[in-house]
């Protein structure tokens, strides 16, 4: 082999080694990162359904409380009444 066909075998087995360690680098970095992305959608997913159980037993505590207690609402018209039956003449 001349010598300008080994530097040349050489510096393209350096070049595919390169890419190849390079890839298997890439691919190890994107590996984790979508495993990060997974545990963080994994936990807004948790503390969605943390929060949906709290609001559910808050609607629950709202109605029993409503059972229990006369409770009006601020935004219902009070009913005005004529004085009780009272006459004023």
């Amino acid at each position: 082999m001349s010598r300008a066909s080994k530097l040349t075998l050489l510096g393209t087995s350096l070049f595919a080694a390169t890419t190849i360690v390079f890839v298997h680098f890439q691919q190890n970095f994107e590996q984790q990162a979508m495993h990060q992305g997974v545990v963080r959608d994994m936990e807004q997913q948790r503390i969605k359904r943390e929060r949906q159980l709290d609001f559910d037993m808050q609607k629950a505590l709202e109605e029993e409380y409503k059972q229990e207690q006369n409770v009006h609402s601020s935004l219902e018209i009070p009913i005005q009444s004529d004085g009780g039956g009272m006459d004023k003449s």
